[in-house]
């Protein structure tokens, strides 16, 4: 049986994957506002770069797609992140692959766009659709197991983004 696979006790197999939607509702001047859903469910909220119609390191959301998310090892979030969360609990940082023309996309902490360069930051709650989320490190917290654990047991993890409004540069 492949990684990802389980047997349904018939002799049939099946893939186990954990999917995450991000519909992006307010693409702003300066941030995009979205919500995160995993499997189905209404997880937390999100908050991401301006829409650049040319790439701008550290200024550009990434495009819409559908990209994997594996595990980062190395880096210096993953060492913050590791010293404070704990090896036991932290097992790499989330990372945001196969998007093109860009690098290292995590899923991390962080309250506005001054905190992301390209990345996603998860809150619990958004200021009226400006350029600030709160409880970040919460939402991180109860986000963060549900794609670990997938990723250990060897599922895949994939992450979709969708922008609903219409983002003009």
């Amino acid at each position: 049986m492949a990684a990802g696979e389980l047997s349904s006790g018939h002799g049939l197999k099946k893939e186990v994957r954990v999917e995450i939607l991000v519909p992006r509702y307010n693409s702003a001047a300066d941030h995009t506002n979205s919500v995160m859903i995993i499997n189905g469910k209404f997880e937390c909220y999100g908050l991401e770069d301006e829409f650049r119609n040319l790439k701008v390191y550290g200024e550009t959301r990434i495009a819409d797609g559908r990209y994997p998310i594996r595990f980062r090892k190395v880096g210096g979030f993953h060492a913050r992140y590791t010293r404070k969360f704990g090896a036991q609990w932290h097992k790499g940082m989330l990372e945001i692959c196969e998007v093109p023309n860009f690098k290292y996309v995590l899923i991390h902490i962080g309250n506005d766009d001054d905190d992301t360069d390209a990345c996603y930051l998860v809150g619990e709650d958004v200021n009226g659709g400006n350029n600030w989320i709160s409880g970040s490190k919460n939402a991180y917290v109860k986000m963060y197991p549900k794609v670990r654990n997938a990723l250990l047991r060897g599922e895949e993890v994939w992450i979709e983004f969708k922008t609903l409004d219409d983002p003009e540069e």
